[in-house]
């Protein structure tokens, strides 16, 4: 099988699994979005099928919540949002919503080289030990030429982005994804 083959199947099933690429009206912001999800779970030794067993966090023991069903969440948690706020912002701002779903779809990408496949569970990699997800996703978007808006909202959705600038749609992501993980702390 030739890599081009290897990398058409692997397209088909990522978007498979995040219909979301296909909200991406931009085709290179599609194309350039799913790049980044195809190197990070390359150089993580997954394979597309193993995102439905890797949690989106290792901070909840025994995390119910997939990474695929995270990111799908935050995903759609922040374009419904962004559509109440945009609409009732009184023209303050536009939201980018291509930037925003391009985003929300990456936001945690960095996990994929964060975490690794241990036969005990899955856990923290040498890499992850040393750099959290923002800083790994956001530069596996620059690798891929993503627009700066898009490495922004990577790199501030979590702590590292706090007392720092967040553009409105970096603000909708970091409160989408924090919608989709606080409740679970709870419960």
């Amino acid at each position: 099988m030739t890599q081009s083959y290897w990398r058409k199947f692997m397209r088909e099933q990522l978007v498979k699994i995040f219909p979301e690429f296909d909200l991406i009206k931009d085709e290179a912001l599609r194309e350039k979005t799913i790049a980044v999800w195809e190197e990070a779970i390359q150089r993580g030794g997954w394979k597309v099928s193993d995102l439905e067993r890797i949690p989106f966090t290792l901070l909840i023991p025994d995390c119910k919540v997939n990474i695929v069903d995270h990111t799908r969440g935050v995903t759609q948690t922040a374009l419904e949002a962004a559509r109440v706020v945009e609409k009732f912002n009184g023209g303050a701002y536009k939201i980018d919503y291509d930037m925003l779903i391009s985003g929300g779809l990456l936001h945690d990408v960095g996990k994929i080289v964060e975490y690794e496949d241990h036969p005990q569970a899955i856990r923290k990699s040498p890499m992850g030990k040393l750099l959290r997800h923002p800083f790994s996703g956001a530069g596996l978007a620059m690798k891929h030429d993503l627009p700066d808006k898009v490495v922004h909202m990577i790199a501030v959705h979590a702590k590292e982005g706090d007392g720092g600038y967040r553009c409105p749609e970096a603000v909708i992501v970091h409160h989408a994804d924090f919608m989709n993980f606080e409740p679970l702390k709870m419960g």
